[in-house]
């Protein structure tokens, strides 16, 4: 026998064929009622396999997601590139919506599960927190801070939305997806705009409260240093400012 026929397959390999395995059980069955074992026996693996390949059910979905991220990155449009963000990011996402595509069944079910399981919704929403954080750097979106994190959150939300409306779809072109896409980008620009807004009018106030902690933070290094005769390499440490 050759090696090629005698090798086992590897962690990743196995890993796959899970996801593969998870997402053909959920054209049929509801995501609590599908074991591990499951799992593994619809694979035709041992559950030892499994599990050097996987931990749980939910780093399933995680390697999923990561599997249709991987596949939107590969397919960037490089002409798009000069146009706006907005329509970098539309191109992005439809591009995303067509590798689930063919899992649309199984994701309706997932879908359903999830309404009916807030631990699931909660778990389902880290990974599309992450999903989207790769699909804005996709788009040469980059926003820091709190106002980021403010955009990565709405933007699971907004899309939560047009999957809805895609998984309902049966017209090819997506006509009504892309129109729900099309209205939340614009709900999501308006609420970017608000949100600059609360901000300008914020910082001065944040900065205040900033130079108010260093002077408590300098009188308070001040007294214990009095006190002990030695400097408190902690009491001091500068506070920067939020931007």
């Amino acid at each position: 026998m050759s090696a090629a026929k005698s090798a086992k397959p590897t962690a990743p390999d196995l890993r796959e064929q899970a996801v593969d395995t998870l997402f053909r059980l959920l054209e049929s069955h509801d995501f609590k009622d599908i074991s591990l074992p499951d799992v593994a026996r619809e694979a035709g693996m041992r559950l030892s396999e499994l599990r050097s390949a996987v931990g749980s059910k939910l780093e399933i979905l995680q390697a999923f997601a990561a599997r249709i991220d991987g596949k939107v990155l590969d397919d960037l449009d490089e002409d798009m590139s000069d146009q706006p963000a907005r329509d970098r990011l539309f191109d992005v996402l439809m591009s995303w919506l067509d590798m689930l595509s063919p899992y649309r069944k199984a994701l309706k079910n997932l879908k359903n599960s999830m309404r009916r399981d807030p631990a699931l919704a909660l778990a389902l929403n880290r990974i599309a927190l992450r999903s989207h954080g790769w699909m804005l750097s996709a788009a040469g979106i980059e926003v820091p801070g709190i106002k980021g994190a403010i955009l990565l959150q709405g933007l699971a939300i907004s899309f939560a939305r047009v999957v809805d409306v895609f998984l309902d779809e049966e017209d090819p072109g997506l006509p009504r997806t892309m129109a729900a896409l099309d209205r939340e980008l614009d709900r999501g620009e308006g609420w970017m705009q608000r949100l600059d807004g609360v901000e300008r009018m914020a910082k001065p106030f944040v900065d205040g409260l900033c130079r108010l902690a260093e002077k408590r933070a300098r009188r308070r290094a001040k007294r214990q240093e009095e006190a002990d005769g030695e400097p408190d390499p902690d009491a001091a440490q500068p506070v920067t400012p939020l931007t």
